[in-house]
């Protein structure tokens, strides 16, 4: 069956768009592989109205909502191809199925890169994370820090800063001339060494070791992590991408459509900065765009 439109990718951009087009009576099918980018993360905060959910328990409820529409079909699998077919796209699965319709959303999201630090992956999203928005209140006044990756980490630490006593590991990075003044007018501490692993219990987080034997006690420690799209698809598709700060976004514009016409991309993948809520109102903005292009197109 020929859908209106395919949306690959099932976390919260996707499952926005989804909704409102399903709302619209189309038909609309989800290709999700079931690897949202915050599954590492017990609690999604500032999402309005559910802050503080388990943001698995939020997904699986929106994905229960969506199958009560007759239009809306969710199919779990990987989106591996697509093309564009006559007036349309045919995106093929692993399984070899492929699926024709008429516009495409993209809301696969990114995925993370980390430094190779002992310690660091298995506490991310937990007491290691990206966003203090998202993941600063519940460490108030507790000692925090931010490992130093690129050339706004020192504008990061001072962000953190708000919620508690920060210290900047620069791990090896030469900070820019003119962050000293800025770093001092937060209360920022700059520390130089190069850090060894990450100390604390299970996911817990006590301290940081440094290679010249310090012990830095720590309670939450923030990194912006190198990012990449979790999809060759945009790029098969000749959608434009940009270098952004933590890495590649799908250009798009204010109706979140690409380069390409007649594809669009929602959620982390076409934005920066990133959070549950500016992922959501990216997928209502790309499902009713697409729903005027199919009405009026």
């Amino acid at each position: 069956m020929q859908h209106d439109v395919v949306i690959i990718g099932g976390a919260f951009a996707g499952l926005a768009a989804a909704t409102y087009l399903a709302r619209a009576r189309r038909r609309v099918c989800v290709i999700d592989a079931g690897q949202p980018r915050n599954r590492f993360a017990e609690a999604s905060h500032g999402f309005l109205g559910s802050d503080g959910s388990n943001p698995q328990s939020i997904l699986a409820q929106a994905r229960e909502q969506l199958a009560a529409y007759p239009g809306a079909t969710l199919l779990t699998g990987e989106a591996t191809e697509a093309r564009v077919s006559g007036d349309g796209f045919l995106v093929s699965l692993s399984t070899g199925e492929q699926i024709a319709s008429r516009k495409v959303v993209l809301a696969f999201g990114l995925r993370d890169g980390l430094e190779p630090i002992p310690g660091l992956c298995e506490r991310w999203g937990k007491t290691v994370l990206h966003c203090p928005y998202c993941h600063g209140f519940e460490f108030s006044d507790r000692p925090l820090g931010v490992l130093a990756r690129t050339p706004v980490s020192a504008h990061q630490a001072c962000l953190v800063a708000e919620w508690g006593p920060t210290t900047l590991f620069l791990n090896g990075m030469t900070p820019e001339p003119t962050d000293a003044d800025l770093l001092a007018k937060h209360g920022v501490t700059v520390e130089s060494g190069k850090v060894e692993r990450l100390v604390g219990d299970g996911s817990d987080l006590s301290a940081v070791a440094l290679e010249d034997g310090r012990v830095i006690p720590l309670a939450a420690l923030y990194v912006a992590p190198q990012s990449s799209l979790a999809s060759p698809i945009a790029a098969q598709l000749g959608a434009a991408i940009d270098d952004g700060p933590m890495g590649p976004i799908i250009r798009t514009d204010g109706d979140k459509m690409t380069t390409v016409p007649g594809l669009y991309a929602a959620g982390d993948i076409a934005r920066a900065p990133h959070s549950v809520s500016w992922a959501v109102a990216d997928g209502v903005t790309a499902g009713t765009s697409v729903h005027r292009a199919l009405v009026f197109g």
